[in-house]
């Protein structure tokens, strides 16, 4: 429980406010990406004529969907590798000149850079994360009715509408439950003790239990509507157990966030305590802490994935040679269990940026001191949501991933016209593929990450500038050039992204055409979709491995820093706390541009091959 000088109402009123503004965000987000692939569905279901002129069949269109979950991968790899390039430049050059050595608060309206800050809160946090899940659900629905589709025809079953549109329906019930979660929010008197609030993050993780409870209802009742057949009669209920894999996937994955990035737990005041004793120790801490989070999601990956796969596969529906069908599309509908909560899970991500901005403008305002310890609050709070929302999102992403990828094989077959059904690392060139895959993941970083260095080199130049020829910013006698910060990091951020961009859409492209000519000459037909999948494969598995290391370990030096400026240890001020800031100024491109941005690849990798896929053969 927290204790606050002023009245609770107004902090009730705050959390309130914060948690309906994100709602809202969260919620037009998911409602986008479910309308644009439904009315796009409906269109070309009526262009094509299905099921009266017979052009085409209902299975074949969810092929077509692909260049829009293209299109909202290319949007979202930009919008979030530049939005942190943008806001993580003006963070780390804000916080370098005015916290280190001006020795003046954070979002201090003396800074400089702090307009720039605040500006890349919403641009980097708010923005680029909403693209990122707009992507995802997008991503996830497309490859799911690909596979419910193929998984249906394979069956000959005689109405595949409802394994096709089973996605949209699903995503559909995540906004009306997700808006019950949202408005369950009530921060209440603790014992009717004037003065003492519950504490904000249970409150947020009552109303995703809320949302979760309804979401498993919601999932059963969906599973037995649309994805029962005669031919199989049990099967929905291996699809709901499938589902229930995935909901209970994404409530350990925001758990496992949560216990390593949040400073109520061991391994954040661990990294604190290591501030203690310098700047080293705490880099080697962080670093060691971001390693050991990767290996528990990997093992939560690595269960959902073949649980949901055997549920599938066990299901009852076959083929007309009697071979189990219902693996793949098992996996599917975890992924789908997964994202059922995505408009709840963005809006405690969002929730974040708001309070941050909520903090900046209550100090650069210069509002009393009780209206800055309940903003103060809600951010540390808000931190830590942040920090569980990127590992629903890294888990998302894997799972999407994986089908996406299964999509590329299954698209691969029907245009080579022969069985292609796993990859032989053993054959040098498709191994090679593998090792461009992992180099890509992390080149990619480290240009995102050189990207943001540069860039905040820039503004702390310029904020140093200001301080030593506008001697009166410190005594409030002149004004600092506020825009002359935004200039800089709104200009670099576009310049910069171009690299790493270019690098993701362009080097899947180039190898599969190159091994493609070379399996011509060599005899090898299929020897350029072969070595794209390995690389496809190899690029997932490294990156979802980077992106656990990257957001793990900068959400956890965020929340050790923030840990110290509640007085521990030395509180702000102290060697330990320069330590710490020292920390999150490292591991802010960590978790804000590079790590996030890998959400993002991984999935535009995939579904750039299964757009490319033609040109591979």
């Amino acid at each position: 429980m927290f204790e606050y000088p002023v009245c609770e109402q107004s902090f009730r009123e705050a959390l309130r406010i914060a948690v309906r503004a994100g709602g809202f965000s969260a919620l037009v987000v998911v409602g986008m990406a479910v309308m644009g692939v439904a009315i796009l569905y409906a269109i070309l279901y009526v262009w094509f004529g299905v099921d009266s002129t017979g052009t085409m069949k209902a299975t074949d269109l969810p092929l077509l969907l692909v260049g829009y979950g293209f299109g909202a991968s290319f949007v979202a790899l930009f919008a979030q590798l530049g939005g942190g390039i943008f806001t993580k430049a003006a963070d780390v050059g804000a916080d370098l000149v005015g916290k280190v050595e001006q020795g003046i608060p954070e979002d201090d309206p003396r800074n400089p850079a702090v307009i720039a800050d605040l500006v890349g809160d919403n641009v980097g946090d708010c923005a680029a994360r909403g693209a990122d899940l707009f992507e995802s659900i997008a991503a996830e629905i497309i490859s799911a009715m690909i596979l419910g589709g193929t998984m249906a025809q394979r069956c000959k079953i005689e109405d595949p509408s409802g394994f096709i549109l089973f996605p949209l329906v699903v995503h559909s019930f995540d906004l009306v439950i997700s808006s019950v979660g949202i408005f369950s929010i009530r921060n209440k008197r603790d014992s009717g003790v004037i003065g003492t609030i519950e504490d904000p993050m249970k409150t947020l993780e009552k109303g995703y239990s809320v949302t979760i409870f309804l979401a498993v209802l919601t999932f059963g009742l969906s599973t037995r509507w649309l994805l029962y057949t005669e031919q199989a009669p049990t099967a929905w209920l291996n699809f709901a157990l499938c589902g229930l894999v995935g909901i209970v996937t994404a409530y350990v994955f925001v758990w496992i966030s949560k216990y390593y990035t949040d400073y109520k737990y061991e391994p954040v005041r661990t990294l604190a305590l290591a501030s203690s004793t310098g700047h080293g120790t705490n880099i080697i801490a962080g670093v060691s802490l971001g390693l050991e989070s990767t290996a528990l999601p990997v093992l939560v990956i690595s269960l959902a994935i073949v649980s949901a796969f055997w549920l599938g596969r066990t299901s009852g529906l076959t083929d007309e040679a009697g071979n189990p069908t219902g693996g793949l599309f098992g996996t599917a509908v975890a992924t789908m269990g997964m994202l059922s909560t995505a408009a709840y899970v963005l809006t405690m991500d969002m929730f974040g940026p708001i309070a941050d901005n909520a903090g900046g403008i209550v100090e650069m305002s210069q509002q009393p001191e009780s209206v800055r310890e309940i903003t103060d609050v809600l951010d540390a709070v808000g931190n830590t949501t942040k920090a569980t929302t990127k590992g629903f999102a890294i888990g998302s992403a894997a799972l999407a991933s994986f089908l996406l990828f299964s999509a590329y094989m299954d698209e691969v077959a029907a245009f080579a016209q022969e069985p292609f059904k796993q990859v032989d690392i053993a054959i040098p060139e498709v191994f090679v593929g593998g090792l461009l895959g992992s180099m890509l993941i992390f080149l990619f970083s480290a240009w995102a990450c050189a990207a943001v260095g540069r860039t905040a080199q820039e503004v702390v130049n310029e904020v140093r500038r200001q301080f030593i020829e506008r001697p009166g910013i410190m005594d409030y006698k002149e004004k600092p050039d506020y825009g002359r910060c935004v200039s800089i990091v709104a200009s670099a951020s576009l310049k910069e992204m171009i690299k790493p961009g270019a690098l993701a859409i362009i080097s899947p492209t180039v190898v599969g055409v190159l091994f493609r000519i070379l399996g011509y000459y060599t005899g090898h037909p299929l020897l350029g979709a072969k070595v794209v999948a390995s690389m496809l494969m190899f690029a997932t598995v490294s990156g979802i491995l980077m992106a656990l290391f990257l957001n793990t370990a900068g959400g956890a030096w965020d929340n050790a820093k923030k840990y110290i400026e509640t007085g521990a240890l030395g509180g702000k001020g102290s060697d330990t706390h320069k330590a710490a800031v020292t920390g999150d100024t490292v591991g802010d491109p960590f978790k804000d541009t590079a790590g996030p941005s890998l959400h993002v690849l991984i999935k535009m990798l995939a579904t750039i091959t299964l757009v490319m896929a033609p040109i591979f053969l």
